[in-house]
């Protein structure tokens, strides 16, 4: 099997791939400078012109670009290719109002599935795999992204789409699925519906997750590959960039490569916007270097994670990133304490006698917020008795409030009580907004 899909670029040499990025920045700050209002403008407010970008460092010099830009532009305003160039649209749900729009070029669609494949390679996929893609498929860019790096790879692909969960776990026994693809909510969840149908996965060919949209923590990644007996794998993408493909642990699993021949990543302070130094924890930034159809230059993911660029184990020299580590605006605020939903998760499953199923809930009561956490309890709690439930219930709190610095009321609450996703799980319901 091979080890590498683009051996040149995912080995290539820190000087060379430096000066690659440099030429490539270049070229697209200029184009945009000449061919979209809205960097022009952006570059003027600032008073930039594109020769003022010659090296990796002038980067700095150039604005940020958030969601909020997408917004006011849509739906096509920071596309940088005409229409009739455009081959393809995809647009995120979103939370509220319109959703941000993004634009292919058949070029752009040709690296987006190199990129792909790369990653899929690099997770340990090849030709003779069989794919069950278990992402959403249509605007949602999850599907589609995986479909055609699995295609290019040569790789046997199975397009379910989400839901239908039974349906889902007989095509993977009947047609020898061997790797599956889905966000890691719903991988626990068809754990969980297996057991129920009475399935080992371990008498499946199911042997590889490969598993984004959503953060998730180590604990969730070991919950994950004991239910389903496979290895779990990270991959990281978004729209606003490209889609999956974006990065991809390796099989030593020490970070996730960033194929960075096409995006440049930096780490920033999320409040001031300086640019923080390798291991240090901050908001990730990329900046797209080969993309036609809508370029982003300093695109604020709001993904908080760290970057490593030392030589890998597995020989690749591409930068990593750690797993995403939470997002800067899902972060809550209670009582002027940071907390994050990962975190909870870690607690969780680090105690390991409850469901890997949880919901926290913020409310204002007076002047003061309380942070509630409903714990799913497994069936085999469901029949204790009530005082080890409480003692339980005492543990979580107590474990929770040394790791989060706020104290939370916890509830136990019966099987199946928290709904299932068969996408990005609703971990947080904040009513202090409604």
């Amino acid at each position: 099997m091979n080890t590498y899909w683009n051996k040149p670029a995912e080995t290539m040499e820190r000087e060379e791939m430096s000066s690659l990025q440099a030429g490539r920045l270049k070229e697209i700050v200029t184009r945009l400078y000449r061919q979209q209002p809205f960097y022009r403008s952006k570059m003027q407010e600032q008073g930039l012109l594109p020769e003022d970008i010659v090296t990796l460092e002038d980067i700095k010099k150039l604005p940020f670009i958030t969601k909020q830009d997408m917004r006011d532009n849509y739906p096509y305003g920071l596309f940088a290719a005409p229409m009739s160039e455009i081959v393809r649209v995809h647009a995120s749900s979103g939370t509220t109002g319109r959703p941000t729009v993004v634009g292919y070029t058949k070029r752009d669609i040709g690296i987006w599935s190199e990129v792909a494949a790369r990653s899929l390679v690099a997770a340990g996929l090849s030709k003779q795999s069989c794919i069950q893609i278990a992402y959403g498929y249509g605007l949602f860019t999850g599907g589609l992204g995986i479909h055609y790096g699995a295609e290019l790879l040569g790789a046997s692909v199975i397009p379910i789409s989400s839901g239908k969960t039974s349906r889902q776990i007989m095509l993977m026994r009947d047609f020898g699925t061997t790797a599956l693809a889905c966000t890691p909510s719903y991988a626990l969840y068809i754990a969980e519906t297996m057991r129920e149908m009475g399935i080992d996965p371990r008498e499946t060919k199911l042997r590889t997750g490969i598993f984004g949209a959503e953060p998730w923590t180590e604990r969730m990644r070991q919950a994950i590959e004991t239910q389903l007996g496979i290895k779990a794998m990270d991959i990281y993408g978004l729209s606003e960039i490209m889609g999956p493909g974006v990065a991809i642990e390796c099989s030593v699993q020490s970070g996730l490569h960033i194929s960075e021949d096409h995006f440049y990543p930096e780490i920033i302070n999320p409040v001031t916007g300086e640019v923080l130094p390798d291991g240090e924890k901050g908001e990730l930034v990329l900046t797209t270097l080969t993309k036609e159809g809508m370029p982003m230059i300093r695109y604020r993911t709001r993904d908080l994670s760290v970057l490593h660029h030392e030589k890998c184990a597995c020989g690749r020299t591409l930068v990593r990133m750690s797993k995403v580590l939470g997002r800067s605006d899902d972060m809550l605020i209670i009582r002027g304490v940071n907390v994050f939903p990962s975190q909870v998760e870690n607690v969780l499953l680090g105690i390991g006698n409850t469901s890997p199923h949880y919901q926290l809930i913020v409310e204002r009561k007076g002047n003061l917020d309380q942070l509630t956490v409903l714990v799913e309890m497994t069936e085999e709690m469901f029949t204790d008795e009530v005082r080890g439930l409480e003692e339980l219930e005492t543990k979580i709190k107590g474990e929770l409030s040394s790791v989060l610095s706020v104290s939370a009321t916890v509830r136990l609450v019966g099987p199946k009580t928290i709904e299932r996703s068969e996408g990005k799980a609703q971990r947080v319901i904040d009513k202090r907004e409604l």
